[in-house]
Protein backbone atom coordinates (compact mmCIF):
# COMPACT_ATOMS: atom_id res chain seq x y z
CA UNK A 1 0.00 0.00 0.00
CA UNK A 2 1.12 3.49 -0.94
CA UNK A 3 2.17 5.43 1.98
CA UNK A 4 -0.51 8.10 2.85
CA UNK A 5 0.93 11.78 2.41
CA UNK A 6 -0.23 15.02 3.18
CA UNK A 7 -0.13 17.62 0.69
CA UNK A 8 3.84 18.40 0.31
CA UNK A 9 4.87 21.86 -1.43
CA UNK A 10 8.12 22.33 -1.54
CA UNK A 11 9.06 25.30 -3.67
CA UNK A 12 9.53 29.05 -4.64
CA UNK A 13 6.51 29.21 -7.08
CA UNK A 14 3.67 31.09 -5.73
CA UNK A 15 0.35 31.60 -7.63
CA UNK A 16 1.29 35.17 -9.29
CA UNK A 17 4.86 35.21 -11.06
CA UNK A 18 6.91 38.75 -9.80
CA UNK A 19 7.88 40.02 -13.78
CA UNK A 20 11.90 39.28 -13.38
CA UNK A 21 11.19 36.27 -12.65
CA UNK A 22 9.05 35.40 -15.73
CA UNK A 23 11.99 34.15 -17.81
CA UNK A 24 12.59 31.41 -15.25
CA UNK A 25 12.10 27.91 -15.86
CA UNK A 26 9.21 26.20 -13.71
CA UNK A 27 9.23 22.54 -13.21
CA UNK A 28 6.72 20.25 -10.88
CA UNK A 29 6.78 16.81 -9.57
CA UNK A 30 4.10 14.79 -9.66
CA UNK A 31 4.49 12.74 -6.08
CA UNK A 32 2.00 10.07 -4.64
CA UNK A 33 2.35 7.55 -7.43
CA UNK A 34 5.41 6.52 -5.42
CA UNK A 35 5.86 8.97 -2.61
CA UNK A 36 9.91 7.91 -1.86
CA UNK A 37 10.49 7.75 -5.75
CA UNK A 38 8.77 11.24 -6.30
CA UNK A 39 10.77 12.79 -3.34
CA UNK A 40 14.32 11.32 -4.65
CA UNK A 41 13.63 12.51 -8.07
CA UNK A 42 12.89 16.11 -6.22
CA UNK A 43 16.04 15.95 -4.59
CA UNK A 44 17.91 15.03 -7.74
CA UNK A 45 16.22 17.92 -9.85
CA UNK A 46 17.97 20.08 -7.36
CA UNK A 47 21.55 18.71 -7.88
CA UNK A 48 20.81 18.82 -12.02
CA UNK A 49 19.82 23.04 -11.92
CA UNK A 50 22.73 24.57 -10.37
CA UNK A 51 22.10 28.09 -9.39
CA UNK A 52 24.51 30.84 -8.49
CA UNK A 53 22.55 31.92 -5.99
CA UNK A 54 19.36 31.52 -4.40
CA UNK A 55 17.49 34.45 -7.08
CA UNK A 56 18.57 32.22 -9.92
CA UNK A 57 17.28 29.04 -8.79
CA UNK A 58 14.33 27.35 -11.14
CA UNK A 59 11.03 26.90 -9.70
CA UNK A 60 10.20 23.44 -8.47
CA UNK A 61 7.08 22.54 -7.37
CA UNK A 62 6.63 19.13 -5.38
CA UNK A 63 3.49 17.98 -4.42
CA UNK A 64 1.57 14.83 -3.69
CA UNK A 65 -1.34 13.72 -2.33
CA UNK A 66 -3.35 10.31 -1.23
CA UNK A 67 -5.33 8.60 -3.77
CA UNK A 68 -7.01 5.06 -3.83
CA UNK A 69 -5.35 2.44 -5.61
CA UNK A 70 -5.61 -1.33 -5.17
CA UNK A 71 -3.18 -3.16 -2.88
CA UNK A 72 -0.83 -3.68 -5.18
CA UNK A 73 -0.59 -1.75 -8.32
CA UNK A 74 2.37 -3.53 -10.11
CA UNK A 75 0.17 -6.99 -10.32
CA UNK A 76 -0.42 -7.37 -13.87
CA UNK A 77 -4.47 -7.14 -13.45
CA UNK A 78 -4.35 -3.96 -11.73
CA UNK A 79 -6.56 -1.03 -12.22
CA UNK A 80 -4.90 1.64 -13.12
CA UNK A 81 -8.14 3.73 -13.46
CA UNK A 82 -7.45 6.04 -10.07
CA UNK A 83 -3.91 6.50 -10.75
CA UNK A 84 -4.60 7.60 -14.28
CA UNK A 85 -7.26 10.46 -12.69
CA UNK A 86 -4.93 11.63 -9.99
CA UNK A 87 -2.19 11.94 -12.69
CA UNK A 88 -3.96 14.34 -14.85
CA UNK A 89 -5.77 15.70 -12.10
CA UNK A 90 -2.42 17.06 -10.75
CA UNK A 91 -1.29 18.00 -14.13
CA UNK A 92 -4.07 20.24 -14.80
CA UNK A 93 -4.18 22.11 -11.23
CA UNK A 94 -0.04 22.92 -12.04
CA UNK A 95 -1.14 24.49 -15.16
CA UNK A 96 -2.73 26.91 -13.36
CA UNK A 97 0.26 27.72 -11.35
CA UNK A 98 2.85 28.98 -13.89
CA UNK A 99 4.47 25.48 -14.60
CA UNK A 100 5.66 25.08 -17.70
CA UNK A 101 7.29 21.30 -17.63
CA UNK A 102 6.22 18.08 -15.33
CA UNK A 103 7.96 15.22 -14.67
CA UNK A 104 6.36 12.19 -13.67
CA UNK A 105 8.85 9.77 -11.72
CA UNK A 106 6.52 6.49 -12.09
CA UNK A 107 6.96 3.96 -14.57
CA UNK A 108 2.86 2.38 -14.23
CA UNK A 109 2.15 5.71 -15.06
CA UNK A 110 4.22 6.12 -18.16
CA UNK A 111 1.93 2.92 -19.55
CA UNK A 112 -0.50 5.30 -20.17
CA UNK A 113 1.61 8.40 -20.51
CA UNK A 114 0.08 9.08 -24.52
CA UNK A 115 -3.45 8.84 -22.93
CA UNK A 116 -2.11 11.60 -20.46
CA UNK A 117 -0.10 13.93 -22.78
CA UNK A 118 -2.59 14.01 -25.29
CA UNK A 119 -5.42 15.92 -22.75
CA UNK A 120 -3.28 17.42 -20.83
CA UNK A 121 -2.37 20.96 -20.89
CA UNK A 122 1.20 20.65 -19.65
CA UNK A 123 4.01 18.78 -21.28
CA UNK A 124 5.33 16.15 -19.41
CA UNK A 125 8.54 15.13 -20.04
CA UNK A 126 8.76 11.39 -20.85
CA UNK A 127 11.19 8.94 -18.34
CA UNK A 128 11.25 6.27 -21.01
CA UNK A 129 12.86 8.63 -23.33
CA UNK A 130 15.06 9.83 -20.84
CA UNK A 131 16.30 6.68 -19.95
CA UNK A 132 16.45 5.51 -23.90
CA UNK A 133 18.77 8.66 -24.96
CA UNK A 134 21.04 8.26 -21.54
CA UNK A 135 21.71 4.26 -22.86
CA UNK A 136 22.61 5.77 -26.54
CA UNK A 137 24.40 8.31 -25.23
CA UNK A 138 26.75 6.56 -22.24
CA UNK A 139 26.30 3.12 -23.55
CA UNK A 140 26.66 2.73 -27.19
CA UNK A 141 27.89 -0.71 -27.35
CA UNK A 142 25.53 -2.15 -24.80
CA UNK A 143 23.02 -4.74 -26.36
CA UNK A 144 21.66 -6.76 -23.67
CA UNK A 145 19.78 -5.21 -21.24
CA UNK A 146 18.54 -5.86 -18.49
CA UNK A 147 15.23 -4.61 -16.46
CA UNK A 148 13.41 -4.76 -12.68
CA UNK A 149 10.06 -3.79 -12.96
CA UNK A 150 6.18 -4.99 -12.05
CA UNK A 151 4.45 -7.15 -13.46
CA UNK A 152 2.34 -4.71 -14.91
CA UNK A 153 4.65 -2.77 -16.37
CA UNK A 154 6.22 -5.61 -17.72
CA UNK A 155 2.98 -7.24 -19.18
CA UNK A 156 1.98 -3.84 -21.01
CA UNK A 157 5.54 -3.98 -22.82
CA UNK A 158 6.41 -0.34 -21.76
CA UNK A 159 10.50 -1.27 -22.08
CA UNK A 160 9.62 -2.97 -25.52
CA UNK A 161 8.48 0.16 -26.77
CA UNK A 162 11.58 2.27 -26.46
CA UNK A 163 14.11 -0.27 -26.95
CA UNK A 164 13.00 -2.28 -29.75
CA UNK A 165 14.67 -5.38 -30.57
CA UNK A 166 15.54 -4.13 -33.41
CA UNK A 167 18.42 -2.50 -31.10
CA UNK A 168 18.54 -4.16 -28.09
CA UNK A 169 17.63 -7.89 -25.89
CA UNK A 170 15.70 -7.08 -22.91
CA UNK A 171 15.76 -9.80 -20.37
CA UNK A 172 13.64 -10.09 -17.40
CA UNK A 173 14.01 -11.95 -14.13
CA UNK A 174 13.18 -15.94 -14.25
CA UNK A 175 9.02 -16.34 -13.39
CA UNK A 176 9.86 -17.68 -9.77
CA UNK A 177 12.24 -14.40 -9.43
CA UNK A 178 10.12 -12.10 -10.18
CA UNK A 179 7.75 -13.77 -7.92
CA UNK A 180 9.76 -14.07 -4.63
CA UNK A 181 11.95 -11.14 -5.15
CA UNK A 182 11.41 -8.46 -7.77
CA UNK A 183 7.82 -7.84 -6.41
CA UNK A 184 7.87 -8.37 -2.50
CA UNK A 185 10.88 -6.25 -2.90
CA UNK A 186 9.02 -3.09 -3.61
CA UNK A 187 5.48 -3.82 -2.75
CA UNK A 188 6.32 -6.94 -0.01
CA UNK A 189 5.59 -5.61 4.08
CA UNK A 190 9.34 -5.32 4.24
CA UNK A 191 10.02 -3.48 1.14
CA UNK A 192 11.50 -0.46 -0.33
CA UNK A 193 7.43 1.51 -0.69
CA UNK A 194 6.98 0.60 3.31
CA UNK A 195 10.10 2.61 3.75
CA UNK A 196 12.85 -0.72 4.30
CA UNK A 197 15.72 0.29 2.54
CA UNK A 198 18.10 -2.55 4.07
CA UNK A 199 18.00 -5.69 4.63
CA UNK A 200 15.40 -8.04 2.64
CA UNK A 201 14.34 -5.84 0.25
CA UNK A 202 17.90 -4.87 -1.04
CA UNK A 203 18.92 -8.52 -0.77
CA UNK A 204 15.89 -9.73 -3.01
CA UNK A 205 16.88 -6.86 -5.71
CA UNK A 206 20.54 -8.25 -5.10
CA UNK A 207 19.48 -11.77 -5.94
CA UNK A 208 17.11 -10.51 -9.13
CA UNK A 209 20.22 -8.80 -10.94
CA UNK A 210 22.38 -11.83 -10.10
CA UNK A 211 20.01 -13.49 -12.31
CA UNK A 212 19.36 -10.63 -14.93
CA UNK A 213 23.40 -10.56 -15.18
CA UNK A 214 23.50 -14.78 -15.20
CA UNK A 215 21.66 -14.35 -18.95
CA UNK A 216 23.89 -11.73 -20.22
CA UNK A 217 22.55 -8.44 -19.36
CA UNK A 218 25.40 -5.72 -19.78
CA UNK A 219 23.27 -2.90 -17.61
CA UNK A 220 20.18 -3.10 -15.88
CA UNK A 221 17.34 -0.59 -15.85
CA UNK A 222 15.14 0.22 -13.09
CA UNK A 223 11.73 -0.05 -13.85
CA UNK A 224 10.38 1.09 -10.61
CA UNK A 225 10.80 4.48 -8.79
CA UNK A 226 11.87 3.24 -5.71
CA UNK A 227 14.96 1.21 -6.65
CA UNK A 228 17.06 4.80 -7.39
CA UNK A 229 16.57 5.08 -3.55
CA UNK A 230 18.96 2.02 -2.52
CA UNK A 231 21.11 2.73 -5.80
CA UNK A 232 24.09 3.05 -3.52
CA UNK A 233 23.97 -0.04 -2.02
CA UNK A 234 23.58 -2.00 -5.22
CA UNK A 235 26.69 -0.38 -6.47
CA UNK A 236 28.43 -1.34 -3.67
CA UNK A 237 27.94 -4.97 -4.43
CA UNK A 238 28.74 -4.28 -8.11
CA UNK A 239 25.43 -4.22 -10.00
CA UNK A 240 26.00 -2.25 -13.44
CA UNK A 241 22.29 -0.03 -12.57
CA UNK A 242 21.65 3.21 -13.28
CA UNK A 243 20.00 5.72 -11.51
CA UNK A 244 17.15 6.47 -13.20
CA UNK A 245 15.83 9.03 -11.22
CA UNK A 246 18.88 10.72 -11.76
CA UNK A 247 19.29 10.32 -15.28
CA UNK A 248 15.23 11.54 -15.25
CA UNK A 249 16.09 14.76 -13.59
CA UNK A 250 19.24 15.32 -15.64
CA UNK A 251 16.99 14.75 -19.26
CA UNK A 252 14.16 17.54 -17.52
CA UNK A 253 16.99 20.29 -16.81
CA UNK A 254 18.77 19.66 -19.76
CA UNK A 255 15.88 20.93 -22.00
CA UNK A 256 16.62 17.68 -24.37
CA UNK A 257 13.18 16.40 -23.58
CA UNK A 258 10.90 16.55 -26.86
CA UNK A 259 7.79 19.15 -27.31
CA UNK A 260 5.62 16.76 -28.48
CA UNK A 261 2.89 19.10 -30.48
CA UNK A 262 -0.23 19.84 -29.18
CA UNK A 263 -3.33 18.39 -30.80
CA UNK A 264 -4.99 21.86 -33.06
CA UNK A 265 -8.28 22.92 -31.86
CA UNK A 266 -10.57 25.49 -33.41
CA UNK A 267 -12.51 28.14 -30.77
CA UNK A 268 -15.78 28.80 -31.64
CA UNK A 269 -17.65 31.74 -30.62
CA UNK A 270 -21.65 30.09 -30.88
CA UNK A 271 -24.67 31.41 -29.73
CA UNK A 272 -24.38 34.40 -32.37
CA UNK A 273 -27.07 32.92 -33.41
CA UNK A 274 -27.93 29.61 -31.97
CA UNK A 275 -29.03 27.75 -35.38
CA UNK A 276 -25.89 29.25 -37.36
CA UNK A 277 -23.06 27.91 -34.65
CA UNK A 278 -24.93 24.50 -34.85
CA UNK A 279 -24.68 25.19 -39.15
CA UNK A 280 -20.94 25.55 -38.65
CA UNK A 281 -20.19 23.18 -36.47
CA UNK A 282 -21.84 20.71 -39.27
CA UNK A 283 -19.75 22.51 -41.98
CA UNK A 284 -15.87 22.40 -40.08
CA UNK A 285 -16.86 18.33 -39.84
CA UNK A 286 -18.35 18.01 -43.23
CA UNK A 287 -15.02 19.88 -44.69
CA UNK A 288 -12.66 17.68 -42.50
CA UNK A 289 -10.86 14.89 -44.82
CA UNK A 290 -11.28 12.09 -42.36
CA UNK A 291 -11.80 8.68 -42.09
CA UNK A 292 -12.34 7.99 -38.43
CA UNK A 293 -13.50 9.92 -35.87
CA UNK A 294 -9.39 10.34 -34.62
CA UNK A 295 -8.72 12.16 -37.93
CA UNK A 296 -11.07 15.11 -37.07
CA UNK A 297 -9.97 18.00 -35.82
CA UNK A 298 -10.53 19.12 -32.17
CA UNK A 299 -12.98 22.20 -31.96
CA UNK A 300 -14.17 23.66 -28.20
CA UNK A 301 -17.31 25.97 -28.38
CA UNK A 302 -18.28 28.60 -26.44
CA UNK A 303 -22.35 28.55 -26.82
CA UNK A 304 -23.19 32.21 -25.14
CA UNK A 305 -26.83 33.17 -26.82
CA UNK A 306 -26.62 36.40 -24.39
CA UNK A 307 -24.37 38.25 -26.31
CA UNK A 308 -25.92 41.50 -27.10
CA UNK A 309 -27.67 42.10 -30.25
CA UNK A 310 -24.68 42.85 -32.59
CA UNK A 311 -27.23 44.67 -35.49
CA UNK A 312 -29.11 46.46 -32.54
CA UNK A 313 -25.83 47.84 -31.02
CA UNK A 314 -24.99 49.02 -34.66
CA UNK A 315 -28.14 50.59 -35.62
CA UNK A 316 -27.75 52.91 -32.45
CA UNK A 317 -30.23 51.97 -30.13
CA UNK A 318 -28.74 48.42 -28.45
CA UNK A 319 -26.23 47.34 -25.83
CA UNK A 320 -22.69 47.18 -27.09
CA UNK A 321 -21.69 43.25 -27.30
CA UNK A 322 -17.41 44.31 -27.17
CA UNK A 323 -17.27 42.79 -23.81
CA UNK A 324 -19.10 39.98 -24.05
CA UNK A 325 -17.25 39.03 -27.60
CA UNK A 326 -14.06 39.98 -25.94
CA UNK A 327 -14.91 37.51 -22.78
CA UNK A 328 -16.58 35.00 -24.99
CA UNK A 329 -13.22 34.65 -26.92
CA UNK A 330 -11.08 35.07 -23.60
CA UNK A 331 -12.78 31.76 -22.73
CA UNK A 332 -11.63 30.44 -25.99
CA UNK A 333 -8.30 31.38 -25.03
CA UNK A 334 -8.23 29.61 -21.65
CA UNK A 335 -9.09 26.49 -23.54
CA UNK A 336 -6.16 26.17 -25.49
CA UNK A 337 -8.10 27.25 -29.12
CA UNK A 338 -5.13 27.78 -31.54
CA UNK A 339 -7.58 30.07 -33.57
CA UNK A 340 -10.93 31.69 -33.34
CA UNK A 341 -13.97 31.75 -35.89
CA UNK A 342 -17.23 33.72 -35.34
CA UNK A 343 -20.05 32.48 -37.40
CA UNK A 344 -21.69 35.56 -37.14
CA UNK A 345 -20.88 38.54 -40.01
CA UNK A 346 -22.31 41.42 -38.13
CA UNK A 347 -19.81 40.42 -35.23
CA UNK A 348 -17.22 41.43 -37.39
CA UNK A 349 -17.68 44.48 -37.17
CA UNK A 350 -16.40 44.18 -33.41
CA UNK A 351 -13.22 42.06 -34.37
CA UNK A 352 -10.83 44.95 -34.74
CA UNK A 353 -11.62 46.23 -30.97
CA UNK A 354 -10.93 42.89 -29.81
CA UNK A 355 -8.10 41.02 -31.06
CA UNK A 356 -5.54 43.16 -30.19
CA UNK A 357 -6.02 42.28 -26.96
CA UNK A 358 -6.01 38.47 -27.52
CA UNK A 359 -2.68 36.11 -28.00
CA UNK A 360 -4.50 34.02 -30.78
CA UNK A 361 -5.68 35.06 -34.30
CA UNK A 362 -9.89 35.57 -35.00
CA UNK A 363 -9.90 34.17 -38.59
CA UNK A 364 -11.72 37.38 -40.64
CA UNK A 365 -14.39 35.54 -41.79
CA UNK A 366 -14.86 38.71 -43.97
CA UNK A 367 -11.26 38.93 -45.58
CA UNK A 368 -11.42 34.82 -46.18
CA UNK A 369 -14.47 35.57 -48.57
CA UNK A 370 -12.91 38.34 -50.32
CA UNK A 371 -9.89 36.21 -51.11
CA UNK A 372 -12.01 33.33 -52.03
CA UNK A 373 -14.11 36.15 -54.55
CA UNK A 374 -10.65 36.59 -56.04
CA UNK A 375 -9.27 33.48 -56.69
CA UNK A 376 -12.91 31.34 -57.65
CA UNK A 377 -14.66 34.07 -59.44
CA UNK A 378 -12.64 35.30 -61.44
CA UNK A 379 -14.28 37.39 -64.04
CA UNK A 380 -17.52 38.83 -62.24
CA UNK A 381 -16.45 41.85 -60.48
CA UNK A 382 -20.49 42.98 -59.51
CA UNK A 383 -21.19 41.62 -55.76
CA UNK A 384 -24.58 41.65 -53.84
CA UNK A 385 -24.44 41.48 -50.33
CA UNK A 386 -27.61 40.05 -48.28
CA UNK A 387 -27.13 40.96 -44.76
CA UNK A 388 -28.23 42.17 -41.50
CA UNK A 389 -28.58 46.02 -41.77
CA UNK A 390 -26.00 46.38 -38.87
CA UNK A 391 -23.72 44.99 -41.17
CA UNK A 392 -24.33 47.01 -44.34
CA UNK A 393 -24.24 50.08 -41.88
CA UNK A 394 -21.27 49.35 -40.43
CA UNK A 395 -19.72 49.11 -43.70
CA UNK A 396 -16.97 45.62 -42.83
CA UNK A 397 -17.86 44.77 -46.35
CA UNK A 398 -17.54 47.58 -47.75
CA UNK A 399 -13.70 47.97 -46.20
CA UNK A 400 -12.78 44.78 -47.59
CA UNK A 401 -14.54 44.09 -50.74
CA UNK A 402 -14.49 47.54 -52.66
CA UNK A 403 -10.91 48.20 -51.80
CA UNK A 404 -10.01 44.57 -53.70
CA UNK A 405 -11.49 46.20 -57.10
CA UNK A 406 -14.87 44.72 -56.46
CA UNK A 407 -18.17 46.67 -57.13
CA UNK A 408 -20.65 46.45 -53.78
CA UNK A 409 -24.23 46.02 -54.88
CA UNK A 410 -26.83 46.09 -51.46
CA UNK A 411 -30.51 46.07 -51.25
CA UNK A 412 -32.62 49.60 -51.82
CA UNK A 413 -34.92 50.29 -48.39
CA UNK A 414 -37.92 47.96 -49.65
CA UNK A 415 -35.64 44.91 -50.13
CA UNK A 416 -33.82 45.73 -47.64
CA UNK A 417 -36.33 45.18 -44.60
CA UNK A 418 -37.51 41.89 -46.47
CA UNK A 419 -34.05 40.48 -45.68
CA UNK A 420 -34.48 41.71 -42.22
CA UNK A 421 -37.79 40.10 -42.07
CA UNK A 422 -36.17 36.70 -43.18
CA UNK A 423 -34.05 37.03 -40.63
CA UNK A 424 -35.90 38.69 -37.58
CA UNK A 425 -39.65 38.41 -38.24
CA UNK A 426 -41.97 36.27 -36.51
CA UNK A 427 -41.83 33.43 -39.38
CA UNK A 428 -37.87 34.43 -40.14
CA UNK A 429 -35.02 32.24 -39.92
CA UNK A 430 -34.18 33.08 -36.27
CA UNK A 431 -37.36 32.35 -35.11
CA UNK A 432 -36.96 28.87 -35.91
CA UNK A 433 -38.68 29.12 -39.60
CA UNK A 434 -36.47 27.74 -42.97
CA UNK A 435 -39.39 27.75 -45.73
CA UNK A 436 -41.91 29.59 -46.54
CA UNK A 437 -42.27 33.62 -46.42
CA UNK A 438 -38.59 33.80 -44.82
CA UNK A 439 -37.46 32.17 -48.23
CA UNK A 440 -39.48 34.47 -50.76
CA UNK A 441 -38.54 37.36 -49.33
CA UNK A 442 -34.98 36.58 -49.16
CA UNK A 443 -35.24 35.25 -53.11
CA UNK A 444 -36.78 38.56 -53.72
CA UNK A 445 -34.10 41.03 -52.54
CA UNK A 446 -31.95 38.82 -54.00
CA UNK A 447 -33.76 39.23 -57.49
CA UNK A 448 -33.33 42.55 -57.19
CA UNK A 449 -29.47 42.49 -56.66
CA UNK A 450 -29.05 40.17 -59.65
CA UNK A 451 -31.91 42.91 -61.95
CA UNK A 452 -29.08 45.53 -60.62
CA UNK A 453 -26.08 43.55 -61.60
CA UNK A 454 -25.03 41.86 -59.17
CA UNK A 455 -22.65 38.18 -60.62
CA UNK A 456 -21.79 37.02 -57.11
CA UNK A 457 -24.13 36.99 -54.02
CA UNK A 458 -22.55 37.02 -50.18
CA UNK A 459 -25.42 35.43 -48.12
CA UNK A 460 -23.91 38.03 -45.49
CA UNK A 461 -25.67 36.78 -42.26
CA UNK A 462 -25.02 33.34 -40.87
CA UNK A 463 -28.60 32.32 -40.71
CA UNK A 464 -29.28 32.73 -44.49
CA UNK A 465 -27.19 29.59 -45.59
CA UNK A 466 -30.03 28.13 -44.24
CA UNK A 467 -32.92 29.47 -46.50
CA UNK A 468 -30.81 29.17 -49.64
CA UNK A 469 -27.86 26.80 -50.58
CA UNK A 470 -24.30 28.44 -51.64
CA UNK A 471 -24.20 27.86 -55.70
CA UNK A 472 -21.80 28.29 -59.00
CA UNK A 473 -24.23 28.52 -60.92
CA UNK A 474 -27.76 29.78 -59.57
CA UNK A 475 -30.77 30.84 -62.04
CA UNK A 476 -31.94 34.15 -60.68
CA UNK A 477 -34.12 36.66 -63.34
CA UNK A 478 -32.94 34.89 -66.38
CA UNK A 479 -29.02 34.95 -65.42
CA UNK A 480 -26.76 32.40 -63.19
CA UNK A 481 -25.00 33.98 -60.33
CA UNK A 482 -22.57 32.59 -57.93
CA UNK A 483 -24.07 32.35 -54.07
CA UNK A 484 -21.56 32.13 -51.65
CA UNK A 485 -21.55 31.06 -48.00
CA UNK A 486 -19.01 32.81 -46.09
CA UNK A 487 -19.36 30.59 -43.04
CA UNK A 488 -18.24 27.33 -45.02
CA UNK A 489 -15.57 29.33 -46.44
CA UNK A 490 -14.44 30.05 -43.06
CA UNK A 491 -14.69 26.71 -42.18
CA UNK A 492 -13.10 25.83 -44.79
CA UNK A 493 -10.31 27.98 -44.09
CA UNK A 494 -10.21 26.80 -40.26
CA UNK A 495 -10.01 22.77 -41.70
CA UNK A 496 -7.27 24.03 -43.76
CA UNK A 497 -5.21 25.71 -40.91
CA UNK A 498 -5.96 22.65 -38.64
CA UNK A 499 -5.17 19.89 -41.06
CA UNK A 500 -1.92 22.00 -41.91
CA UNK A 501 -0.47 22.16 -38.41
CA UNK A 502 -1.72 18.66 -37.58
CA UNK A 503 0.71 17.72 -40.78
CA UNK A 504 3.29 19.73 -39.96
CA UNK A 505 3.57 18.12 -36.25
CA UNK A 506 3.64 14.48 -38.03
CA UNK A 507 6.35 15.06 -40.37
CA UNK A 508 8.50 17.34 -38.16
CA UNK A 509 7.85 20.23 -39.80
CA UNK A 510 8.23 24.35 -37.85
Amino acid sequence: MEPRCLVAAVSFLEDSVVPDQRNRRRFAIVGGVGALGAADAFFKLVKALPARSASSQADILFEQHPFREEESPGDRGASQNARKIYVFDMIQAFAARHVDTVLLPCFLSHTFIDEIAAEATLPVVNMMEALCDYVRRYHPDVRTLGVLTSDYVRDRGLFERYFPASEWTLRYPADDVQRDCVMPAIYGPDGIKAGCLRGASVEKLLRACEDLAGQGAELILPGFSEIPVVIDVLHERGIPIIDANQIYADYAASGRAAQKARPFKIGVVGGVGPAATVDFMNKIVRNTPAKRDQEHLKVVVEQNPQIPDRTENLLGNGVDPTIALYSTCKKLEADEADIIAIPCNTAHAFVERIQPYLSIPIVNMLFETVEYIKKCCKGRTAVGLLATSGTIGSRVYHDVIVPAGFELIVPDTENQKRVMDAIYGPQGVKAGFTTGQCVDDLMQAMTSLVVRGAEIIVLGCTELPLLVERSDALPVAGKTVVVLDPTDILAKKCVSLGTSSMQRAEYGGE
